[in-house]
């Protein structure tokens, strides 16, 4: 498995998230919207190091392999995702810990982030599903996931405590490798209409 990998579009570019990248990555990441339903609070430079530090930590151990999120039309740094909880024995991971600056909420930058990435997890690693899990309060995040085409399983009940001591349900969505062809039509049908 390549830990280390670039994924590139016509919108976005996926490139290895790395500890020189701080600087931009807090500056789009300072709003406190992007953190309202997320587990871990980025509250300052610091913490956006820990996490930078912590995601670096997992690519090593081959847990996780984190992105960083470059528009390439101005070559800024607009945010994040990364794969998790990746099981090569289940041909199996997660996508998540994605965020954004919030002016690229709704735009083709999710769209085609996704997309980069399911093509990859599905294309290339050969995995048989990618799950996505969310905060139940944040429909925002629930939307955007089932606009990609994952399907809703289910609720974890009381299933993390987050960083500000609350014990969030979350709610399971999947992609399967059957499904995977009318979702990257529906993804490409979508990039095609911006």
């Amino acid at each position: 498995m390549d830990k280390k990998i670039t994924l590139e579009g016509k919108t976005v570019k996926l490139l290895p998230m790395e500890t020189g990248q701080l600087d931009e990555l807090w500056q789009a990441g300072q709003n406190q919207s992007i953190w309202e339903f997320t587990s871990s609070k980025v509250r300052s430079k610091d913490e956006m190091e820990k996490v930078i530090e912590a995601a670096l930590a997992e690519r090593e151990k081959g847990t996780q392999i984190p992105f960083t999120v470059l528009e390439q039309k101005t070559g800024k740094i607009v945010g994040s995702s990364r794969y998790l909880d990746i099981s090569e024995a289940h041909k199996s991971l997660e996508i998540g810990w994605t965020w954004y600056s919030p002016e690229y909420w709704r735009t083709s930058v999710n769209t085609e982030t996704k997309l980069l990435m399911l093509q990859n997890a599905f294309e290339k690693m050969e995995v048989n599903r990618v799950q996505f899990c969310t905060d139940s309060r944040n429909v925002r995040s629930q939307t955007a996931i089932a606009r990609l085409g994952a399907q809703r399983e289910g609720v974890l009940r009381k299933h993390r405590i987050i960083s500000d001591g609350y014990v969030r349900d979350t709610v399971i969505f999947s992609i399967l490798k059957e499904e995977w062809p009318k979702v990257k039509t529906g993804l490409q049908e979508k990039l095609n209409q911006v």
